[in-house]
């Protein structure tokens, strides 16, 4: 007994030291002490030298892009970086190409700010904020969909294109140990700016769509950053053709919005697809929207449609609509929102119908 408890005090003894010396290295090796971080050759800023390049840019309350909250697994945090940014690492291989790379091109996750270090990002991340929303309610809309309506309390007001995206914060939670960020396409018009509009998916062991679906409620608040996205309305005279299933729909709804506010008077073509009648949505938002909207049309397909949905309107994929309705692709300009299967699916059919791939706008989520 004797000498287990003096094996166990060695070995605590050896973890302590241990735990001490990692501590301290953090503290010396790992400090570069001040740094300036110039942005776009015009924005000046002092950073801790040591973090990572993103961390100094939330820091400073600028939020660029970064779904995995910092892990070096999604490859949305790429800054150009003009001087300072030392060796490519490893870990930024697999989301930054050779052709990048020559451009300077950097995941901000994984570097680390130990000189003075020059970048460039996109002009509007300035405008990107972090807003803390109030719940207005949180609806089931199809077994696996929540429709979450949320509000800035006070005077506060966020600003974003019709088709843009948000990243909402996820807390920690039984089950999840790391706070995480998640990308959500803005389903509201820009018109209402104190307030958003989202769909919500439930994926399995997804940390962010369990929180919603199963953590959330209308008394807590909700923490959000945006606006992202270079997917939104283009202002042109061509004919729309919109293409989404399941929570893809959320930019289509709110552009359309958008163009009913703004008295927009262009011909407008919608397919959406689902698998049972049970998926589909809004479909009375939607209707609503067709009378609106005096050149909108809405055509959905069912692609597993069975006995119980009783359904005898268009059935297959979405695909299989644009093969039926659409004749005009020189015409036609697209807007394509879901999975990367659907838009790679749909992508080359639009071409071949003769919509140039300059056009063709896209957000792939999964």
């Amino acid at each position: 007994m004797v000498d287990i408890l003096k094996t166990v005090l060695i070995i605590s003894s050896i973890t302590g030291a241990l735990a001490y010396l990692l501590s301290l290295a953090n503290k010396t090796i790992g400090n570069y002490g001040e740094k300036k971080m110039v942005i776009n050759e015009e924005y000046d800023y002092v950073v801790d030298g040591g973090d990572t390049l993103l961390t100094a840019l939330i820091d400073n309350e600028i939020f660029i892009p970064s779904a995995c909250g910092g892990k070096g697994s999604c490859g949305y945090c790429k800054v150009k970086v003009n001087d300072g940014g030392g060796r490519f690492l490893p870990t930024e291989a697999g989301y930054v190409s050779k052709a990048e790379q020559e451009e300077g091109i950097r995941l901000s996750c994984q570097l680390k700010v130990k000189e003075d270090i020059q970048i460039e990002i996109d002009e509007e991340l300035f405008n990107v904020k972090q807003y803390d929303y109030d719940i207005n309610f949180i609806t089931d809309v199809t077994p696996k969909i929540k429709h979450l309506r949320v509000q800035l309390p006070d005077d506060n007001e966020i600003s974003f294109k019709p088709g843009q995206y948000i990243q909402i914060l996820t807390p920690k939670y039984k089950g999840n140990r790391e706070e995480v960020y998640r990308a959500y396409s803005i389903a509201s018009a820009p018109k209402d700016n104190r307030n958003l509009e989202l769909f919500i998916g439930y994926i399995p062991n997804g940390i962010c769509t369990t929180y919603v679906h199963q953590h959330l409620t209308p008394n807590d608040k909700i923490t959000i950053v945006g606006p992202y996205g270079d997917f939104f309305y283009q202002h042109s005279d061509r004919e729309m053709v919109m293409v989404a299933i399941g929570t893809g729909m959320a930019p289509i709804m709110s552009i359309l919005k958008y163009m009913r506010d703004e008295h927009i008077d262009r011909k407008v073509t919608f397919y959406f697809g689902a698998r049972t009648r049970e998926d589909l949505y809004m479909m009375e938002e939607l209707e609503t929207l067709t009378k609106e909207l005096p050149r909108f049309r809405l055509i959905t397909c069912l692609s597993r449609p069975t006995e119980a949905c009783n359904w005898d309107g268009e059935k297959g994929r979405v695909t299989d609509l644009i093969e039926k309705y659409l004749d005009n692709g020189p015409e036609c300009e697209a807007y394509l929102c879901g999975s990367p299967v659907m838009i790679d699916s749909v992508t080359p059919l639009l071409q071949e119908k003769g919509i140039p791939e300059e056009h063709i706008f896209y957000d792939k989520f999964e």
